[in-house]
C-alpha cells in the first residue's frame, strides 16, 4: 500500500484555505536575527557564559521546564561563532516567506441575529450555514477569570471583539512582547490565530464559547504560518510560566508518533497542571493521519464536526431531476429566489444577463471565468469538471471580489445540462436539502502509531465556522476550529469547577460526550473518540471517568490478556450503583468485566477491564469497539481499540532535509520510523518522467522514533524538484513504499 505524507516537519497551522503560496528565504545576511537553541545541561548557567565571552549576542529568554534552552539575538556571523560550543544540542533559526497572492478581504460588516437559543444567525442579509461559536455554550458560564493560552500565528490584539478580553502574549517569532499576527509587509499575512481566540473568547458583535475569558496570545508561528516545532515549544513553556489555566494548539504535523519533541513537550505541560486541547489535524478520512502534537498521550486531542446545513441543489422540473452543486470557496452565498435559464457558453459569454452561465473547468483559473460572466450580467456560475469526480475550487480575489455566486458540479452533470440546453431552454430552480451533524471528511484520523491510543477522543464543530480575523469577520474549517471550541468548554468547566484538576476536566467533557452513529450503529472510534462536546452536562456530570478510551495496543504472539485500569469517580453525595453490559462473543476476543460494583459518595474507585485475545483466529489490523457501562438511566458509551499483530499504518514518515544551522556545505536529515525494520532507503526520480535519478540517504538499523542524520552538500546533487521514493524493508524481509516531493535549491542559506 503507497501513501502520501509531507515531507516538512516544519509546524503548519491546519488551515483549510483553498490557496498556493511561493516560499522564499528573505532573511539579510546583515540584518539582527533570533534563534532558539536547545542545550545539554541548565540553561542559566549557559546564560551567563554567553553574557560574559558573548556579550554582543542578547540573551531573550531562557527554558527549562519543558525544554532546555536559550532564545538568542544577534548578529549571524557573531551568532556562528558558537557553533562550536559543545553544550550546544542544536540550533533552530527563524525564517520569513512571501507569498504570491493572499485570500479575500474579510466581512467588515456583520450582523449577527441572536434568537432565543442563540444559534441563529445571518451574515450580511445572505442565507449562510455558518455556525458562531457561542453555540456551543449552553450553560449560564462564560469562562470568567480563566487564562487561556492561544499558541497560533499570533492575535490581532486591536479586534474590537478582542481587545477586552487580551491580557497580554509574547513572540516566538521576532522574540519581543508583541504577538502580533504577521502583516503583508513581514511576509505571508496571518489569520489563524485571531481566529482561534474568538472562537474560544470574542466578546463583541460575535460571541465566543467563554466570552469572559482571558487570553494569552503566544505567536510560534510566523509568516504563512510556519516555525519550528522548538518555537511551538518554547510558546508553550512561556504559557507554562505566565500561569494559564489551558492552551489551545491548533497546529500540527505529519508525524503519526507520540514520542515527537512538541508532544512530549504537551505531556511535561499537562503534567504541571495546564490542560492543552490539540487540534486532530486536516488529512482524513484515512485511518493513522492524526500528527503531533495531537498524538500526545495526555493532549485532549479533538475531531472535527459538521453541523446540520441547508445544502443548495439545482432542480430542473420537466425532467425532475436534481443536480448537487459546492460553492466554490470566496464567492457570494448561492441564495437565488427564484428559477433561471442556464446558458452553456465555451467562450467569453455573451446573452447571459440574468441567467445561470455553464461553463467547463479548462485552462483558465476559475476566477477569470466567473468574473468574464459576472461582467457579461450573469446571475451565477456553474462550472463542470471536465474529468470524473467531485471538483472543490476557489475564487478567491482580494482587490476585486465576486458578487455573484458561483459552484462547481460534476462532469456528469455538466454534460446533461449541456445536451438538455442545446435542444430546448432550461430553467433552473435553487432547493436546499437538509443535512445531518456528522463527521467531517477532512478530520483526521487515528489510532497514534507506537503506542496505539484512540485519537480524536472528542469531536466538535469544526466547519463554516464564523469567527474573528484582523479587520473583520470569516468563516474558516478544519480541526483548527475545533479544538478552541473544546478549550472554551474547558474554560467554562473551570470556573465552574475551580478546584478541579485537569484530569476532572477532562474526563468530565469525555464522560458526558454523545458518541454519534447512523441507523443505530455507532460511528468508529477513531473517528470521533468518545463524541460531541456536551459541556452542561460535563459540568453537572455525576459521573467521571477517567481515562474512559480503552486501548489494549498491540497484540503480539498467540495468545494475550491485557487488562486496563478503568478510575470511575462519584461526584454525588449518595452512593452510586454501576454495571456493565457484557458484549456479546466474539471469534478471537473475550471480555471480562465487572457486572455490578458500587463507588462510594465523593470516592473514586478503579475497576479492570480485561480483553483476552487468540491473536491467530483473526486477521492481521485494528479491531474496534464499544462497551457500555450503566449507572441508573444512564448509559455510558467507551471506546476500545487493539491492533491484532500489525495494520496498515506507515513504518516511516515525516522525511525532511534542510541546512544546517550555522553552516554552509551541511545539510541535516530526520525521519521518523513507527517499526523495528533493517533500513531505509530515499531515492530519488525525476518528477516529469518519473526516471530513477540518483540515491539519496540510506539508514541502516533505523531506530523507532526520530532519526537524524547529515548529508555533505557535495552529495545533495543537481537541484530541482524530485519525486522521493522512501523505501522501507522490514524484519520479516518485505518491503513497503512511501512517496513524497523534496525540492533542492541552488541556495539553501
Amino acid at each position: 500500500m503507497r501513501r502520501c505524507f509531507m515531507v516538512s516537519i516544519m509546524v503548519t497551522m491546519l488551515l483549510a484555505l483553498l490557496h498556493t503560496t511561493t516560499l522564499a528565504n528573505t532573511e539579510e545576511d546583515d540584518d539582527t536575527v533570533s534563534v532558539i537553541i536547545e542545550v545539554d545541561g541548565e540553561p542559566g548557567e549557559h546564560q551567563k557564559y554567553i553574557e560574559t565571552y558573548y556579550p554582543s549576542i542578547d540573551v531573550v529568554a531562557t527554558y527549562d521546564k519543558l525544554f532546555h534552552g536559550l532564545a538568542l539575538q544577534g548578529d549571524p556571523k557573531k551568532l556562528a561563532k558558537m557553533e562550536s560550543l559543545e553544550f550546544i544540542k542544536a540550533v533552530h533559526p527563524v525564517t520569513t516567506y512571501e507569498a504570491n497572492s493572499v485570500g479575500p478581504p474579510p466581512i467588515e460588516d456583520i450582523q449577527i441575529e441572536v434568537e432565543n437559543n442563540r444559534k441563529a444567525h445571518s451574515l450580511n442579509k445572505n442565507k449562510s450555514n455558518a455556525v458562531v461559536p457561542e453555540a456551543v455554550n449552553n450553560t449560564s458560564y462564560t469562562g470568567k477569570g480563566v487564562k487561556v493560552g492561544v499558541v497560533d500565528t499570533g492575535i490581532d490584539y486591536n479586534h474590537p471583539d478582542l481587545a477586552k478580553n487580551y491580557t497580554q502574549g509574547y513572540d516566538l517569532v521576532d522574540l519581543d512582547d508583541d504577538p502580533m499576527e504577521t502583516v503583508a509587509s513581514q511576509g505571508i499575512p496571518t489569520l489563524h490565530g485571531t481566529h482561534v481566540a474568538g472562537i474560544i473568547a470574542a466578546d463583541g458583535k460575535l460571541k465566543g464559547v467563554a466570552p469572559d475569558a482571558e487570553i494569552y496570545a503566544y505567536r510560534a508561528l510566523g509568516p504563512g504560518g510556519q516555525g519550528t516545532s522548538v518555537q511551538v515549544i518554547a510558546a508553550l513553556e512561556q504559557a507554562v510560566k505566565d500561569g494559564v489555566d489551558m492552551i489551545n494548539l491548533s497546529l500540527g504535523n505529519a508525524v503519526n508518533g507520540p514520542d515527537y519533541p512538541t508532544s512530549i513537550a504537551v505531556n511535561r505541560a499537562v503534567d504541571l497542571g495546564v490542560a492543552v486541547v490539540t487540534a486532530n489535524g486536516n488529512s482524513g478520512p484515512e485511518n493513522w493521519t492524526v500528527g503531533s502534537p495531537a498524538t500526545a498521550s495526555k493532549a485532549l486531542a479533538v475531531g472535527a464536526l459538521t453541523m446540520p446545513q441547508a445544502v443548495p441543489f439545482l432542480y430542473e422540473p420537466t425532467n425532475d431531476k436534481t443536480i448537487a452543486i459546492t460553492p466554490m470557496a470566496g464567492s457570494q452565498a448561492w441564495d437565488l429566489d427564484k428559477d433561471y435559464q442556464v446558458v452553456h457558453t465555451t467562450g467569453k459569454p455573451t446573452n447571459v444577463r440574468g441567467k445561470i452561465v455553464l461553463m467547463e473547468r479548462g485552462k483558465i483559473p476559475f476566477y477569470e471565468k466567473a468574473k468574464m460572466a459576472e461582467e457579461a450580467g450573469a446571475e451565477a456560475v456553474v462550472i463542470y469538471n471536465n474529468e470524473q469526480g467531485a471538483l472543490q475550487g476557489s475564487v478567491e480575489n482580494e482587490k476585486d471580489p465576486l458578487t455573484i455566486p458561483v459552484a462547481a458540479t460534476t462532469k456528469q452533470a455538466g454534460e446533461w445540462l449541456v445536451n438538455k440546453s442545446q435542444k430546448d431552454a432550461v430553467y433552473l430552480e435553487t432547493t436546499y436539502k437538509q443535512t445531518k451533524k456528522n463527521i467531517a471528511d477532512f478530520s483526521s484520523r487515528g489510532p497514534v502509531t507506537v503506542d496505539w491510543d484512540i485519537k480524536p477522543e472528542v469531536i466538535a464543530p469544526g466547519a463554516k465556522i464564523l469567527s474573528t480575523v484582523p479587520g473583520g469577520y470569516r468563516e474558516l474549517q478544519g480541526t483548527s476550529m475545533a479544538a478552541p471550541h473544546v478549550t472554551g468548554a474547558m474554560a467554562l468547566l473551570k470556573q465552574a469547577h475551580p478546584d478541579w484538576s485537569v484530569e476532572q476536566m477532562e474526563g468530565a467533557l469525555k464522560t458526558t460526550a454523545l458518541p454519534l452513529g447512523k441507523q443505530g450503529q455507532l460511528y468508529d472510534p477513531i473517528v470521533q473518540g468518545m463524541g460531541q462536546i456536551r459541556p452542561k452536562l460535563a459540568i453537572n456530570t455525576d459521573t467521571i471517568i477517567y481515562d474512559p478510551l480503552l486501548s489494549f495496543g498491540k497484540i503480539t504472539g498467540y495468545k494475550k490478556s491485557k487488562t486496563v485500569d478503568l478510575v470511575i469517580e462519584n461526584t454525588t453525595a449518595q452512593d452510586q450503583s454501576y454495571s456493565f453490559d457484557i458484549p456479546s462473543m466474539k471469534k478471537g476476543q473475550h471480555f471480562q468485566l465487572p457486572k455490578n460494583f458500587t463507588v462510594n459518595a465523593h470516592e473514586r474507585k478503579t475497576v479492570q477491564v480485561k480483553l483476552d485475545v487468540v491473536s491467530q483466529q483473526l486477521e492481521e489490523g485494528i479491531y474496534q469497539g464499544w462497551l457500555t457501562l450503566n449507572q441508573e438511566k444512564k448509559k455510558y458509551h467507551l471506546p476500545y481499540l487493539f491492533v491484532n499483530q500489525t495494520a496498515d499504518y506507515p513504518k516511516a514518515m515525516g522525511f525532511d532535509f534542510s541546512l544546517k544551522p550555522f553552516s554552509d556545505d551541511s545539510y541535516m536529515y530526520q525521519l521518523y520510523v513507527t517499526d523495528p525494520v533493517k533500513s531505509v532507503t530515499v531515492n530519488l526520480y525525476n518528477s516529469a518522467t518519473l526516471l530513477y535519478e540518483r540515491p539519496f540517504v540510506t539508514i541502516d538499523d533505523p531506530k523507532i522514533g526520530m532519526n537524524e542524520g547529515e548529508i555533505d552538500k557535495r552529495d545533495l546533487g543537481e537541484p530541482g524538484v524530485y519525486k522521493a521514493l522512501i523505501t522501507v524493508q522490514l524484519e520479516n524481509g518485505e518491503y513497503e513504499s512511501y512517496e513524497t516531493e523534496i525540492e533542492i535549491t541552488e541556495e539553501r542559506s
